[in-house]
């Protein structure tokens, strides 16, 4: 049995903190950026620098020469990534003088403030497009909706595809690996070349598949050999992943990665959490229609250092857990990987999450709000995307399309509560150890004040926003006036996450996109005290997330 007391031990070597916020830069010129040396400095101080390292010398010499390779291959994910978002890049760099305005737009992957629900960062830059640059600029959702309906539907639907207009102006669509050429080949060079010297047969497999998946815009026989691969120490997860940057529909994938090293002793303890997932399905708080689905059984859960990140996942604030693939059809084959970044973890519990404990939680509960409930909190999120159906009960097609924009933040959202009510009945069947209820419910709400932070500019952020107003609409905590403090009500907290849970998984059943919009719309709003609470925080310098000191340089190794 997991003792959750015991997980924290010895996490924070992996991980170097080096400074809290602030740049080197030259201070700002309002002329030439349109905002004050203040406004653009207080921008930089959200982000805390950390130094992304891992202990390599545990590593074979193969092992270490493959690193080098796939962040090679990973790199490649962030020129595909602007192109996806802001093409213009090179331009926009090079007519911007004042370096802390740079780096904030490196930082953001575009020159749209990630954390301040997309506010454009530079003067008459316009807002952020809704489909980026999946879809033409001058193109309507009624005019795509048309076209989708016609016999050219799937491919204009389709993960990997752009759509652009064809000779008559209407729409059609080009492969990524057509558009992305150049990088795609890269990329699927770099991997065949870790392949060649990988000592670990799944893992050879794996990335000689993920190179032709590349070249090919065909992903599932790369899935079904990331999931059977069980022995590697080396893992990297490539190419287009998650829907967030296309809100228009959320259809289209961007292109992310992530260089990984196992832990296998903690992948060990925390492997029996995966074969439940039957179990914890058939308990799920809703009516049999939306559970009927079995969860793949070959399922996994794995802790890891990250020692790259790229894409999508390395701009603006920095995800700590991973759930893949998304593919509904392997989900249901195979089931996914759960991959816990436990430095990544560490590092924003240490520097963020515990200094918000402070600052905002009641101190009678301030006890509460511990590592090891925040490592299975974030834990059962990831469990908890796979539990649910992939399917809606009407037999129309995938959740994923039924709700189009809406579904990337109730799913979000759905993981967030199931989690948690998946750690209420693990404690209470005894499966889980070493934690109690009110560290889970306390430092849950901790995590809210933290994410809530990210703005609404995403998925996540629009999820958070969305639970914490529902939350505080059940009663599931107070405020206290005079001190500014919230403090967790139990009871309360328990029947609402239960609620809670039970409306998204039923939204996600019924696939009714106009539901799921009434929903989110009702409760994305923050309240103005909340919102004063938070800008609490910034006076107090604790920052919203971490941005990475990363490469082979930093893990000391040669090429």
């Amino acid at each position: 049995m997991v003792r959750w007391a015991s997980l924290a031990l010895g996490m924070s070597a992996a991980l170097t903190l080096v400074g809290c916020g602030g740049s080197a830069a030259s201070p700002p010129s309002r002329a030439s950026t349109g905002a004050s040396d203040t406004e653009l400095s207080a921008k930089l101080r959200q982000y805390t620098p950390v130094r992304l390292t891992a202990d390599v010398t545990k590593l074979t010499p193969s092992e270490r020469r493959m690193l080098p390779l796939l962040i090679d291959a990973a790199r490649t994910m962030d020129t595909i990534f602007w192109r996806q978002v802001y093409p213009a890049r090179d331009s926009l760099l090079g007519a911007v003088s004042d370096s802390t305005l740079r780096r904030l737009i490196v930082i953001n992957s575009g020159p749209w403030d990630r954390l301040d629900d997309d506010k454009p960062l530079v003067p008459g830059v316009g807002p952020r497009p809704p489909g980026a640059e999946f879809y033409p600029q001058d193109m309507t959702k009624e005019e795509f909706e048309k076209a989708a309906a016609g016999e050219n539907g799937g491919a204009l639907r389709s993960l990997y595809t752009v759509v652009r207009r064809d000779s008559t102006g209407g729409l059609g669509t080009v492969p990524y690996h057509e558009v992305y050429a150049d990088q795609v080949k890269l990329a699927a060079a770099k991997l065949r070349s870790a392949a060649a010297i990988a000592e670990d047969p799944g893992l050879r497999r794996f990335l000689e598949l993920r190179a032709k998946a590349l070249e090919a815009d065909d992903y599932k026989a790369s899935d079904l050999a990331w999931l059977d691969m069980k022995n590697n120490t080396i893992d990297v997860v490539i190419g287009p992943i998650e829907t967030y940057s296309d809100r228009l529909f959320g259809y289209k994938a961007a292109a992310e990665s992530y260089v990984l090293i196992k832990d296998k002793e903690w992948s060990a303890r925390l492997a029996r959490y995966a074969r439940l997932l039957p179990e914890l399905q058939r308990g799920l708080p809703v009516g049999a229609a939306y559970k009927r689905e079995r969860p793949g059984t070959d399922s996994d859960l794995n802790a890891y250092d990250a020692v790259y990140y790229a894409g999508e996942g390395n701009a603006g604030g920095k995800t700590i857990a991973i759930n893949l693939p998304n593919d509904e059809q392997v989900q249901l084959q195979k089931g996914t990987r759960r991959l816990q970044l436990k430095n990544v973890m560490r590092a924003k519990f240490d520097r963020i999450l515990g200094p918000i404990a402070d600052e905002l939680i009641a101190p009678e509960q301030r006890s509460h709000v511990i590592f090891d409930a925040f490592f299975a909190n974030v834990m059962f999120h990831e469990v908890a995307h796979g539990l649910g159906i992939k399917h809606t009960i009407h037999g129309d097609g995938t959740v994923r399309e039924s709700l189009k924009d809406q579904a990337s933040a109730i799913e979000e959202g759905k993981a967030d509560i199931l989690g948690l009510y998946l750690a209420t009945r693990l404690l209470k069947t005894g499966e889980l150890s070493g934690t109690s209820v009110d560290d889970h419910y306390v430092t849950f709400l901790a995590g809210i004040l933290r994410s809530v932070r990210f703005g609404a500019g995403d998925a996540h952020g629009r999820a958070n926003a969305a639970q914490i107003s529902f939350f505080q609409d059940q009663g599931a905590f107070t405020r206290d006036s005079v001190s500014g403090r919230y403090r967790v009500d139990v009871p309360k907290m328990r029947i609402a996450v239960d609620s809670m849970a039970a409306r998204l998984l039923r939204l996600q059943g019924d696939g009714d996109a106009a539901a799921a919009r009434r929903f989110m719309d009702q409760y994305v709003t923050l309240s103005p005290t909340l919102k004063g609470d938070l800008a609490r925080l910034e006076t107090k310098g604790i920052p919203v997330d971490i941005v990475f000191e990363q490469g082979v340089d930093v893990l000391g190794l040669e090429r």
